[in-house]
């Protein structure tokens, strides 16, 4: 069997390219506009808080974190990772012997589904699961600072 030469380096450069520019692309996804090549942040866990948003899990009939510290302007976004009902409540205190407030309401959550409320003012702001509110751990804090 005869085979050409030049059909060979021509396959042979064609997959000298390819692999050179996979690997520039690869290179500039991956690089940073930070020197060092630290890798990016984690994405903020349960309660913690970054530019302008935070989390709150309810799970195992709890609120985590049970105080939760943000800046004025934060967007806090509870999930219920529950295979139960809860829903979000602003109250007057942490008791299980509050009265809420009309602060801020969510509907019933049932799993997977999120309720998301801005807090523009600095102040603490009490909330519960009014579902489970005999429970002390549904009930927590947003401190605004």
């Amino acid at each position: 069997m005869k085979i050409r030469l030049t059909n060979v380096r021509g396959r042979v450069l064609v997959a000298v390219v390819a692999v050179v520019a996979l690997t520039a692309f690869v290179a500039a996804c991956g690089s940073s506009s930070n020197a060092s090549n630290t890798p990016a942040p984690a994405t903020p866990a349960a309660g913690a808080s970054s530019a302008m948003t935070s989390n709150v899990s309810i799970q195992n009939l709890a609120f985590t974190p049970k105080t939760l510290t943000v800046s004025a302007g934060t967007k806090v976004t509870w999930t219920n990772n529950d295979s139960t009902v809860h829903n979000v409540i602003s109250s007057a205190s942490i008791s299980i012997d509050s009265a809420t407030t009309s602060t801020f309401a969510s509907s019933t959550l049932s799993q997977g589904q999120t309720f998301s409320f801005t807090f523009t003012k600095k102040g603490v702001y009490f909330y519960e699961c009014t579902i489970h509110k005999t429970l002390p751990a549904m009930h927590a804090e947003i401190v605004v600072k």
